[in-house]
């Protein structure tokens, strides 16, 4: 078993998580999200959060506005819905019961 695999996959379940709390901080252009997310080693490919992105807008939980850029095309900024407030809330609380039961059993000599 290939224990890089398994560390991936685990990155990519918390992914949407820290993804939501991250916009739901502030209005946030998608490059600074991914340094956020490169710096605490959530995300090793760049590409995994674009369709991520699209799923959270598809589903209303985040919406984009277009700003003009003097340096280039223009940027789109992420920001959250009332409706990914709430989901957010959802899975931090989720969060914080599986890292109560994974400490529960992780602690058991």
């Amino acid at each position: 078993m290939n224990i890089a695999n398994t560390q991936i996959q685990m990155r990519k379940g918390l992914l949407e998580l820290c993804v939501l709390h991250i916009i739901s901080r502030d209005e946030v252009y998608t490059s600074d999200l991914i340094e956020e997310l490169t710096q605490a080693q959530m995300i090793v490919v760049e590409g995994t959060l674009y369709p991520l992105l699209n799923r959270l807008k598809a589903a209303e939980l985040v919406k984009y506005r277009w700003v003009e850029s003097e340096s280039g095309p223009p940027r789109k900024y992420y920001s959250i819905t009332e409706q990914g407030k709430e989901f957010l809330s959802t899975l931090q609380e989720t969060w914080q019961s599986i890292l109560d039961s994974t400490q529960m059993i992780t602690r058991k000599k």
